[in-house]
């Protein structure tokens, strides 16, 4: 089997905690193995009735401590100041749109893309339903910045995000961080959560 034959699909949301400190491991593990194509698809936490202040979610002070003593992944004082705050409302649908505006213009840079994502939350505090956070990111990348405020306002991101949902769902991805290995069309669970980059690595040697 050739490595044309293998590729991953990472199934995350901007606003999982889980998947911001999984982050660190999956790009570990990427840029180990920039042999294999990866898709990354936004799977939709919190949208529809799910996207509610932070306060209607009591158990992320909580669940952030423990992603922190479990990957070492470091929360910012702006971010900390709006759990403390309550009144933040966590639009996946958003931000979803502004992953798939930067996407669309650097596709090869999917994983980069989504860390600088987490970055802007969960460390300065910053809004991934606010524009202004995407062109910051455009820029710090080299980014058309103009190119990504065209595709977050065009309709069409929005129902392309809404079939990504559907995309993301239809793999079985039911938590996330899901990463996925795709051989031979067959799709395999090679990791998430707390995982080490190591374990990653692991799982894929036995699944190969």
């Amino acid at each position: 089997m050739t490595n044309k034959d293998i590729s991953l699909i990472y199934v995350w949301d901007a606003y999982c905690g889980w998947c911001y400190g999984f982050s660190n491991s999956l790009r570990t593990f990427h840029q180990n193995h920039l042999e294999l194509p990866i898709e990354v698809l936004s799977g939709g936490l919190f949208i529809d009735d799910r996207s509610q202040a932070m306060a209607a979610y009591p158990h992320i002070p909580e669940a952030n401590k423990r992603i922190a003593q479990l990957t070492g992944a470091e929360f910012g004082a702006p971010y900390n100041k709006l759990v403390n705050d309550g009144t933040f409302i966590m639009d996946s649908e958003a931000a979803a749109i502004g992953f798939s505006a930067l996407r669309s213009l650097a596709p090869e840079q999917a994983v980069n893309l989504a860390a600088a994502m987490q970055r802007a939350f969960y460390s300065e505090g910053k809004s991934l339903s606010d524009i202004q956070t995407y062109q910051d990111i455009a820029k710090q990348l080299n980014l058309d910045e103009q190119k990504v405020i065209d595709r977050i306002i065009n309709p069409e991101t929005r129902d392309l995000v809404q079939q990504e949902f559907v995309a993301a769902s239809n793999l079985g991805a039911r938590s996330y961080p899901t990463l996925f290995l795709k051989k031979d069309n067959t799709l395999y669970p090679l990791g998430g959560g707390a995982m080490t980059a190591d374990k990653l690595e692991e799982n894929y040697a036995q699944l190969i």
